[in-house]
């Protein structure tokens, strides 16, 4: 048998060290939070993983943004303005 090469998901409950990781939690956690079934202990856990989640997200995003005005200022006066998207 040939053997697979197959990208492991983290284990439950490890910290995902990846933005797009962190996303795809936050998603898992809002769906079940979502879904009303949850005793009131465990949306409370699931709430706070998410914040959690979100603070690790927050902190990555602003290390990007800080590298991003890093490499603009050394070609270019750092430009900010809001992200529009098709829908605005």
């Amino acid at each position: 048998m040939a053997s697979e090469t197959k990208k492991e998901s983290p284990p439950v409950g490890a910290a995902p060290e990846r933005f797009e990781e962190i996303l795809l939690k936050l998603r898992g956690l809002v769906e079940r939070l979502e879904g009303g079934n949850l005793p009131l202990e465990d949306s409370l856990r699931a709430f706070e993983e998410g914040m959690e989640l979100c603070r690790r997200g927050t902190a990555i995003l602003d290390g990007a943004e800080k590298k991003v005005e890093t490499l603009l200022g050394s070609t270019a006066a750092p430009r900010i303005a809001p992200f529009e998207t098709p829908e605005s």
